[in-house]
């Protein structure tokens, strides 16, 4: 499927993200802001890519053999002067058309190798096979053009060009905050699995029955049937709501009336440095954040005085109850989520824009 044109400035390419994934969003909004022509390469349905896009191609997500297949394939469907690569798998091929001429801008948003331990899959032969991949993929991302990574602490930490690009928000597809629903009701917005606290949420909401969530994202395929079989429960039926895979600006309109939001990643390699974007994107909402006690997000929440940090179910229950009992505790908290800012998002965002800028006028 297809949307646009496709000679572009910067092709944005994915083998294993969807389109309507909100850092993608974030990258191309950024782009198109200092005028660069953006194509995007990905998954899934074109009308969630983004819409100042000037050309969109995409295809159905596929199994693993049809992942590697597009890993190779999709950076040579691409027809910018600069290729913007999301996922490790593709950086190989992509480093070919670098060779071969193209600029290459390798976005490492995760720490790839330390996110294998939180994947079902990643065991045996098959394991092996990707962390020997990731392992190459995250050599030649040292080599780029210019290395974008999501936090500090993501590797490669020794690039050639390294730049740290936040997950804070940017393109304008927030709501602003507003007044709240008259029923308390949370929010989730981000991938679903157990890992990322999916089934916790669940059974917080089970013990607060003045309570509604809403679950805004992908479910993992290991976690879908059993999650499915819990909704159907009488403790939970018809208060989660799952409201799946969504383009930024309709996932976070279901903020609009929200009281918190919850982020309750486990202690897993891969999140235990992390800052969720989604922590980010609940201040900037407005929203009081209940948070699992990962560091560097139990530290934000506290410093800015919007929200809590819970270390169990129990623990959460308790937390969304005090908002029922104490309205002035509630508003106290939207209040400082209302009033944090973070403004190196901008200047990164642009710092970003003029580096790929940069590649592509050479």
């Amino acid at each position: 499927m297809s949307r646009g044109r496709s000679t572009c400035d910067v092709s944005v390419v994915t083998s294993g993200h969807d389109v309507a994934d909100a850092r993608l969003h974030r990258l191309v909004a950024a782009l198109t802001d200092v005028g660069l022509t953006v194509e995007v390469v990905g998954l899934g349905d074109p009308t969630a890519a983004p819409p100042v896009a000037q050309a969109v191609r995409t295809r159905p997500r596929r199994g693993m053999r049809g992942r590697m297949f597009d890993a190779l394939v999709s950076p040579w469907q691409a027809n910018g002067r600069v290729l913007i690569v999301l996922d490790p798998d593709a950086v190989p091929s992509s480093w070919l058309r670098r060779v071969a001429g193209h600029k290459l801008v390798v976005d490492v948003h995760e720490d790839y190798a330390a996110l294998l331990a939180d994947r079902s899959w990643a065991h045996g032969p098959v394991g092996l096979f990707a962390r020997a991949a990731t392992s190459i993929a995250t050599a030649l991302a040292r080599r780029a053009d210019l290395t974008v990574v999501a936090d500090s602490q993501v590797p490669p930490l020794a690039a050639r060009s390294r730049l740290v690009l936040r997950n804070l928000p940017y393109g304008g597809y927030l709501p602003t905050p507003g007044p709240l629903d008259t029923e308390p009701r949370a929010l989730y917005v981000g991938d679903l699995r157990h890992s990322r606290g999916l089934f916790d949420m669940v059974e917080a909401i089970a013990a607060a029955p003045n309570w509604t969530l809403d679950l805004v994202g992908p479910v993992a395929a290991d976690d879908l049937s059993a999650l499915e079989l819990r909704l159907l429960s009488d403790d939970v039926a018809g208060r989660v709501r799952l409201r799946g895979r969504r383009p930024p600006h309709e996932a976070w309109a279901f903020a609009r009336g929200a009281w918190v939001g919850l982020s309750f990643l486990h202690d897993t390699p891969a999140f235990r440095e992390a800052v969720p974007t989604k922590v980010y994107e609940y201040l900037a909402c407005g929203l009081p954040v209940i948070a699992t006690p990962l560091p560097r997000q139990a530290e934000l929440v506290t410093s800015v005085g919007a929200g809590v940090v819970v270390a169990d179910v129990m623990a959460a229950t308790r937390a969304l109850n005090s908002y029922v009992d104490n309205s002035a505790l509630l508003e106290s908290q939207r209040n400082a989520a209302r009033s944090w800012s973070d403004t190196t998002g901008a200047e990164s965002y642009a710092e970003f824009a003029a580096a790929v800028m940069k590649l592509a006028r050479q």
